[in-house]
């Protein structure tokens, strides 16, 4: 997943989980009523990307201006920032439950307002909604399913909703393709969204609150009622037993750190040198995932597509279908492995493949634009005068225009009827020339141009996620789950959490704008450098915390200069 958390879970215990669930359906309920929160998180992240090929047919001023596209993109981002830092608020003073509730109105609400937005700023209103129930349902539906989970099938359980996020995404790409043909096309992709909100809503009314926050507020007696449903008779006492000792400790914990704020805590993080060295790795390795350039590709998949040459909105969400889906088959692969061969091996691993499938792609990129179809004056005037591109009209050098000349001035390409890539026509980026290009049987070209080599771009972008989801995908959720010591988990992994937002929303932000500027290719390149910054802040600061228990990799980050991995690996160096 490219924003979220997720627990390590091994083989064995999703065996389990089967076997447990199976016997006691009402722990699957919760589990997945709760998750159904990741579904709209990824749902979210992944419709906007097909959305926006129909938004910028129907708004011109969206389609000619690159910023406002990135804002529609991010602002969603920016909504998720603020929603998680509040949901956290809420779910300490609130409950899980009223949370999840709360988040489920917000995200409908969003959904309806996108979805009969007259104008671009509505859109982006309606994504800020959508994005601060999403950021609130990331805080949320793993914490609850983890505490109203038994402890041997916590990391299964919580899993879930990891894969429900990646699944997700892939619903999101399916019902983009279905509305491609409707006459409400986005309104109806990003409308649909408020669906799974109202069903998880009427869901969570019948559930319990989180058996951990009633205890926390002395109602002891609710707590065992949720615990009788969840646990066999004969084993009630003893997790009400390790629920108080659990609670008490984390109080004592809490009382260690002063007077519980949040400025108190993270004066105490950063006063600790331990946990220091651990912000270091957390922080690392979630700026990494962002900025190795994952939600290029989830939110802009599609327009990708466009820049390989496949100019058709359907064709390029088809082809987005593949990344997406390899994203999900990847995250189950990661969970089946994290605990087999280890946190910093698999990163490492999945940057280096990150950077060559980067490198690759920006190589493909530069040849497409390197070979696109030239400029034809009789082509281009073919349509009238009024629609030629004016940048066309007035260059003192456009005998030496490309395709890839017309589209950088903001102007629209109109190919060959006979051949796409023979000489075609630069025209002006209005609504009526496209569709008189259209009408003439001829495919008209905006994001990218035509290109022989654009199957390579496929599956680069294929190799690519392959890379990514097993490895920086998920594990950098993990290590910060296990880096910090107790007292100070909460603090160092919202601090990381919020890096990783933060790093979220520049990426997609100002995608476009660097892809104006430096080109597809040389976009790429430079996702290519901060992976390869990433890789080296991994080998040198990002120590390895496979099969360490919390004192232990405590006493690691204590070491300073050399980060001992467990099991008799090798010594790794760390600054």
């Amino acid at each position: 997943m490219v924003e979220g958390g997720a627990a390590k879970a091994d083989k064995a215990e999703f065996s389990e989980c089967w076997q447990t669930t199976w016997k006691t359906p009402y722990i699957m309920r919760l589990a997945l009523s709760a998750g159904i929160g990741g579904l709209l998180f990824g749902y979210d992240t992944g419709v906007i990307s097909g959305a926006m090929l129909y938004i910028k047919e129907d708004f011109e001023v969206v389609d000619r201006k690159t910023w406002l596209q990135e804002t529609i993109v991010s602002m969603a981002v920016a909504g998720a920032i603020v929603g998680a830092a509040i949901g956290g608020w809420m779910n300490d003073k609130f409950g899980r439950k009223k949370s999840i509730l709360v988040a489920d109105v917000v995200f409908f609400l969003g959904a309806i307002v996108m979805a009969v937005a007259p104008f671009p700023g509505f859109i982006i209103v309606g994504r800020l909604i959508v994005g601060f129930g999403v950021g609130m349902a990331s805080m949320t539906a793993p914490l609850y399913i983890s505490e109203a989970s038994p402890a041997r099938i916590r990391g299964a359980l919580v899993s879930t909703n990891g894969l429900l996020i990646t699944g997700g995404q892939f619903i999101s790409y399916l019902i983009n393709l279905a509305f491609t043909k409707t006459k409400l096309t986005w309104r109806l992709m990003l409308g649909v969204a408020g669906l799974p909100a109202v069903v998880q809503f009427v869901l969570m009314l019948s559930l319990p609150e989180s058996p951990r926050w009633l205890y926390r507020r002395d109602k002891v007696d609710e707590a065992r009622a949720i615990l009788e449903k969840i646990y066999p008779a004969n084993q009630v006492d003893e997790e009400m037993r390790l629920l108080h000792e659990s609670v008490e400790s984390e109080k004592t914990e809490e009382g260690a750190i002063g007077d519980g704020s949040i400025i108190a805590k993270v004066k105490g993080a950063l006063s600790s040198q331990v946990v220091r060295r651990g912000l270091w790795a957390g922080i690392i390795v979630q700026v990494a995932q962002q900025f190795c350039g994952i939600n290029t590709v989830m939110y802009y998949s599609p327009t990708i597509m466009q820049f390989a040459g496949y100019a058709s909105n359907t064709t390029a969400m088809a082809l987005s279908l593949v990344t997406s889906f390899l994203n999900a088959a990847g995250t189950v692969v990661s969970m089946l492995t994290v605990d087999r061969y280890g946190r910093r091996r698999i990163m490492i691993i999945s940057m280096i493949g990150i950077i060559v499938c980067l490198v690759v792609l920006a190589g493909v990129f530069f040849q497409s634009a390197s070979h696109a179809p030239s400029i034809d004056a009789l082509e281009s005037t073919h349509f009238g005068s009024n629609s030629t591109c004016p940048a066309y009209v007035s260059a003192p050098d456009a005998s030496s225009w490309n395709c890839m000349s017309c589209l950088k001035q903001k102007c629209g390409f109109c190919a060959n009827g006979d051949n796409e890539y023979l000489p075609g026509a630069c025209l002006d980026l209005t609504k009526n020339v496209r569709g008189e290009c259209r009408s003439n049987r001829r495919v008209w070209f905006t994001e990218g141009c035509p290109s022989k080599i654009g199957f390579l771009a496929v599956v680069v972008m294929g190799l690519y996620i392959i890379s990514y989801a097993p490895g920086m995908g998920t594990v950098p959720w993990v290590l910060n789950s296990e880096i910090y010591p107790l007292r100070y988990r909460g603090t160092g992994g919202g601090i990381a959490a919020v890096s990783n937002w933060v790093s979220n929303l520049i990426v997609s932000q100002t995608f476009l704008t660097l892809v104006e500027t430096l080109g597809a290719a040389g976009t790429f390149l430079l996702f290519a450098g901060f992976s390869l910054l990433g890789l080296v802040g991994i080998y040198f600061l990002v120590p390895e915390t496979k099969g360490l228990q919390f004192e232990e990799v405590e006493e690691l980050l204590k070491q300073g200069k050399k980060y001992k991995s467990s099991k008799g690996q090798k010594e790794v160096s760390a600054q």
